[in-house]
């Protein structure tokens, strides 16, 4: 199958996948916040947003220890199309379906039932997170999959972060002014946004992930060769000891968690930044549009870096970047200026640390095969989305929190917020993430081994132990 032709059908499959990600982990608590619950009754405001946003929460670090067991399912997939796909579809279909389900009032019950509209919604979410579950470990665990060869999966994984950040970032594009179009169609006054409208918005996600899902389904080919035939079907005990027994994937998880979870949190407040603080919603766009080209270039660039300073350069210098931004932002107040170059300096490197967490993880296949004698793709690769949902699932409450503490809820404008409430927004969007960042940089530079050259031995350890001819040893390369 043309090489092309399979890196432009990953890219497309991750550019719906993290626009997916994106909407639910970020658009959709603002969507709560601003939109949903908007009475005028303050305290039933608050207690309505408290409880969804705490039922998204709970749900989701429930549904994330199961995981490892939808990784399993995965690996133990027998089918003619491979493993992967079947579920990659599934996953998607549903999933899209109970988007836009979850971004309406369920026929005005959030007013005239909230207790019922309470339980739908809990039961809708639970289905949600669950078949987004078995498409996103299904999507990132195909890269291994594809070739073991670590420079093609730099290729394979750098051009599914390029679509993966055009996805991602193009959310803040086209969210505000699809709500305020679709609005207008359906009786809304001149740039008024209304719950239709973000309904509609809720249609375009869940049709661009689909039709993602579908292209990466009908574009790409699994790569079959003597290491990967070292495949065996594993239960539930096995599942968490391919897990708990590989070192590098434990020492990375921990690091790539206090990553993923400052930054969640903090890019998650940017719109509630422009909203309530600047007081100029309407300029977020400016942010899609800047994260998204640098976007673009953080992708591009990371090819070349690695192959000049290597994977853990990479992983912690972008944190100490990261960090400048912050302090950067602590100061900029409300000159747009300087408040788009630090959300550029914060943003610029993650998609770099995303590569090389991802490589590295990649990596902890051959890593923990060669260790356990048996190698499993999905559950090793289902540690990266069990973090990030993880990371989401936590920053979706203290979004919530955040929101409230810092009385960002409703039709709450910048001159409502008191001293003390701009103190809590700090806290959430700066201070604790930057402790988060530093912890992430430590134990990433003190304690993850498995570098590029380190993997390349593991390979050939690998050849040798299985017995691989110069046939399959070709079929690797």
């Amino acid at each position: 199958m043309n090489q092309v032709k399979q890196y432009l059908s990953y890219a497309l499959g991750a550019f719906g996948h993290d626009a997916f990600y994106a909407t639910l982990s970020t658009y959709f608590v603002i969507f709560v916040t601003s939109q949903l619950f908007s009475s005028g009754n303050h305290a039933n405001d608050a207690k309505m947003i408290s409880a969804v946003t705490l039922t998204m929460m709970v749900i989701r670090i429930i549904e994330i220890a199961f995981d490892p067991l939808i990784g399993g399912m995965v690996d133990n997939t027998r089918t003619k199309w491979g493993k992967f796909k079947p579920w990659l579809m599934i996953g998607a279909t549903v999933s899209s379906l109970m988007l836009i389900l979850i971004f309406t009032d369920f026929g005005g019950l959030t007013v005239n039932k909230p207790t019922l509209y309470l339980i739908l919604f809990g039961v809708a979410f639970v289905i949600l997170d669950i078949f987004y579950s078995f498409k996103d470990i299904s999507f990132w665990s195909m890269l291994p999959a594809l070739t073991v060869d670590s420079g093609k999966r730099a290729r394979f994984g750098t051009i599914a972060r390029f679509g993966s950040t055009l996805g991602a970032q193009g959310v803040a594009l086209v969210i505000m002014p699809t709500v305020t179009l679709v609005s207008g169609w359906f009786g809304g006054a001149r740039g008024q946004q209304t719950q239709i409208g973000w309904v509609g918005f809720a249609v375009l996600i869940g049709a661009v992930s689909f039709l993602g899902a579908l292209a990466t389904a009908l574009g790409t080919k699994e790569e079959d060769n003597i290491i990967r035939e070292n495949t065996e079907k594993v239960g539930i005990v096995g599942i968490f000891k391919v897990l708990f027994k590989n070192d590098q994937l434990m020492w990375l998880a921990l690091s790539y968690f206090m990553l993923a979870f400052g930054y969640v949190i903090t890019s998650s407040l940017f719109l509630y930044y422009f909203k309530y603080v600047m007081g100029k919603a309407g300029l977020f766009s400016l942010e899609g549009l800047v994260t998204a080209i640098l976007g673009i270039i953080s992708v591009i660039l990371f090819p070349f870096l690695e192959s000049l300073i290597k994977r853990k350069a990479i992983y912690v210098g972008g944190i100490c970047l990261m960090l400048v931004g912050y302090v950067v932002f602590m100061f900029a107040g409300t000159n747009l200026f300087l408040v788009l170059l630090a959300i550029s300096l914060i943003f610029f490197p993650y998609p770099m640390i995303f590569l090389a967490a991802l490589m590295t993880i990649t990596d902890c296949v051959e890593y923990g095969q060669l260790r356990l004698g048996t190698r499993n793709e999905s559950v090793t690769l289902a540690v990266r989305p069990l973090l990030d949902k993880l990371a989401g699932a936590f920053a979706n409450g203290i979004v919530g929190l955040a929101a409230v503490h810092a009385g960002m809820i409703g039709n709450a404008k910048p001159s409502s917020i008191t001293a003390t409430e701009m103190l809590h927004f700090k806290t959430y969007i700066f201070y604790a993430p930057m402790v988060m960042l530093v912890i992430a940089a430590v134990v990433y530079l003190t304690k993850v081994t498995l570098t590029e050259a380190k993997h390349a031995e593991v390979v050939k350890e690998l050849e040798k132990k299985l017995g691989a001819d110069s046939e399959d040893i070709a079929k690797i390369k």
